[in-house]
């Protein structure tokens, strides 16, 4: 009987607390961290390192995309671009870029964005497909430090070369695009694309809200659970 008292008057001891952390949330809030979730960015981030590696290894992409590996400054990874995933009804999808150190080579952790096309751009009927594209210059770059572009507007957009052994010789455009579907090579037409920055994304990968420039330029932030997706740049 003493016992079971006891464990009475704990819980009713308890209860007033109970309620108080109910009522008063934002008491709640303030005392206690906030923790955020990465889990469906560290999946974007999972797929972003297969895409990586599956184009290089492709005899259609890869020996395309090392061509172009002395000039590039940044990688822009869709690992999934859906028809019917952009509020317009087109095309859209979540992405990841990564910047290459000029100085160092190394590459930084990714920033996240999303890309909408209102006008359906992959050929052959392909509903889902995975794209990369290679920014090649400065003003390609600074366009993922703003928090929307158009591409082929704000940035001039190229399509890489299908086929073994295609060559990238002669292409001056900011970024070159590659896509597949299925593990076969997807003409698409990208031109008229926006590419938006995921804020949200963004904090919860990192625990806090950052800019791009702080993720890719600063490297203010860090999230060890990219290590494979850098490793998987630095073979490039």
């Amino acid at each position: 009987m003493i016992q079971l008292f006891e464990k009475l008057r704990a819980l009713t001891l308890t209860i007033p607390i109970m309620a108080a952390a109910l009522v008063g949330g934002m008491i709640v809030s303030d005392a206690l961290p906030v923790l955020a979730t990465d889990v469906e960015q560290q999946q974007v981030v999972g797929k972003a390192k297969m895409t990586l590696e599956s184009f290089l290894a492709d005899p259609s992409m890869g020996p395309a995309l090392r061509d172009l590996k002395q000039e590039t400054k940044a990688l822009f990874i869709v690992p999934q671009f859906m028809r019917g995933a952009f509020i317009f009804g087109g095309a859209g999808g979540h992405g990841v870029l990564i910047v290459r150190d000029q100085a160092t080579k190394k590459w930084s952790e990714p920033a996240f964005y999303n890309i909408g096309s209102a006008s359906f751009g992959l050929m052959a009927g392909a509903d889902v497909s995975e794209i990369i594209f290679v920014v090649r210059t400065q003003k390609g770059l600074e366009g993922f430090y703003r928090n929307d572009f158009k591409l082929g507007l704000d940035a001039s957009m190229a399509i890489g070369p299908v086929g073994e052994g295609g060559s990238v010789q002669g292409i001056t455009a900011d970024l070159v695009g590659y896509a597949k579907k299925k593990g076969i090579y997807a003409g698409f037409s990208a031109e008229g694309a926006i590419v938006t920055v995921s804020n949200d994304s963004n904090a919860a990968y990192y625990g806090k809200s950052v800019r791009p420039t702080d993720i890719v330029v600063k490297g203010s932030v860090s999230n060890p659970k990219s290590a494979d997706l850098r490793n998987a740049a630095a073979k490039f």
